[in-house]
């Protein structure tokens, strides 16, 4: 139901690093970058404070390069390091907008960014300002999925929202398949019993232990952030 309030106090955002910052191209886009930072920048004035991850695939995808016979940790290695990049660009972009920031990484440089610090992600999160999580979980074997379900149970987030190029989650790729359906809602069983792709399977089991809802958008229409989390627009919840 659509309400004038937000729903919820605290949220982590998923970005994948072609929603978040890299456009339709390789590598990073300053017009998606500049329209995500507002999207964020939005939901931050509402008062709803703000956590994120976002993927690296802009910039490297280790998946690939693991299938293309390098070492699986070491390619997944590079793309926990393309994801602090994203992260840093992302800062960046919001800095500019009026939003303080900090960047955490699981790989600790301290030249760059700061340590992950639950304690001290946590504090930021209660002086008004957005954390970024970069560098997944800082082990190798794990997509970004993972890391931002463990995050948003860490830091009591109220919910995840994954923004995405869809406006939801559909029975089949809608971009391929013109007869998709969107869902409303979903359960987390039926996500993975219909093994629909939305989260891993490992993200979405450790959401449903900790009984925080996923939310799945598009966050590529303006003004839909803000929109998604005081219930107006399309999405889909899965709860």
């Amino acid at each position: 139901m659509a309400s004038d309030q937000p729903r919820f106090k605290r949220i982590l955002l998923k970005l994948s690093g072609e929603a978040g910052v890299g456009g339709e191209n390789f590598g990073i886009d300053p017009k998606t970058l500049a329209a995500v930072s507002e999207e964020i920048a939005q939901v931050v004035q509402a008062g709803i404070q703000v956590c994120v991850v976002v993927g690296g695939g802009n910039i490297f995808r280790g998946a690939a390069l693991a299938e293309a016979g390098m070492e699986r940790a070491s390619a997944d290695y590079m793309g926990m390091l393309a994801t602090v990049m994203n992260a840093l660009a992302l800062q960046a972009s919001l800095e500019k907008a009026g939003v303080f920031t900090r960047v955490q990484s699981a790989i600790p440089m301290e030249a760059v960014c700061e340590p992950y610090i639950r304690r001290r992600a946590l504090r930021h999160l209660e002086k008004g300002r957005v954390v970024i999580f970069a560098a997944g979980l800082g082990a190798p074997f794990f997509t970004t999925d993972t890391p931002a379900a463990l995050r948003s149970a860490e830091m009591g987030c109220d919910a995840l929202l994954k923004g995405t190029s869809v406006d939801g989650v559909y029975s089949a790729d809608p971009k391929k398949d013109p007869t998709a359906t969107r869902y409303e809602t979903l359960s987390y069983h039926e996500v993975l019993s219909k093994n629909l792709k939305v989260m891993d399977a490992s993200a979405v089991s450790l959401m449903r232990e900790n009984h925080i809802p996923i939310i799945v958008f598009n966050i590529r229409e303006r003004g839909n952030l803000l929109k998604v989390v005081k219930g107006e627009g399309v999405f889909t919840t899965i709860a």
